[in-house]
């Protein structure tokens, strides 16, 4: 079984930065893919970024790009999202995900294969 903890939201000024941790557990941990999601008050889950566990190719949401990046550790399996010039718009639960397997495509949630319990970040204007 595979467990995923996140950690590092919080509250931040409109123009600040967090850093997202997502820490993986599991005998046999080694997804395809990892991903983070996120789900602001009475809206569905969004995709925010992927990355492939081995190769490290990452994919952005448009509404993110060039103000995060996604990155990993494979020797501390642990997975990050660096949050700069943060936006009110950006509040929202913060979730980490991993997906086992290549199929179906990494920013549709429902590929994703085990989740973590969500890290609450707020952006204040």
């Amino acid at each position: 079984q595979v467990q995923l903890v996140e950690s590092g939201g919080g509250l931040v000024q409109a123009g600040g930065s967090l850093r997202l941790s997502c820490a993986a557990s599991g005998r046999t941990f080694g997804p395809y893919a990892m991903g983070w999601f996120r789900q602001a008050p009475g809206k569905d889950y969004e995709f925010v970024a992927t990355i492939t566990w081995n190769r490290g190719q990452t994919g952005y949401a448009d509404s993110i790009k060039g103000r995060f990046t996604i990155s990993r550790d494979n020797a501390k399996n642990t997975m990050y999202l660096q949050m700069n010039s943060l936006k009110p718009e950006d509040t929202a639960v913060y979730y980490c995900a991993a997906k086992r397997t290549y199929s179906g495509s990494a920013t549709n949630i429902n590929n994703y294969d085990y989740w973590g319990q969500g890290t609450q970040v707020t952006v204040s204007s």
